[in-house]
């Protein structure tokens, strides 16, 4: 039997738990998370995981995305 995790309590959201979450479409999502070196983003093989606390902190110092 596997129990759901909370997206709140997960420290990496997939592309569709962080739109959910951030209320961001996943094109932007993809585009803000392109980048080779993005400082919140984690690959797993090609699966892009979003790090929610870097990627938080980055949102609250953008005046738009």
């Amino acid at each position: 039997m596997r129990t759901e995790v909370p997206i709140s309590d997960k420290a990496l959201l997939t592309l569709e738990e962080a739109a959910e979450y951030f209320n961001i479409g996943m094109n932007k999502l993809r585009e803000l998370t392109c980048d080779d070196h993005c400082p919140f983003v984690l690959w797993n093989g090609s699966k892009r995981l979003i790090k929610r606390e870097p990627f938080k902190e980055y949102l609250y110092k953008q005046y738009s995305i």
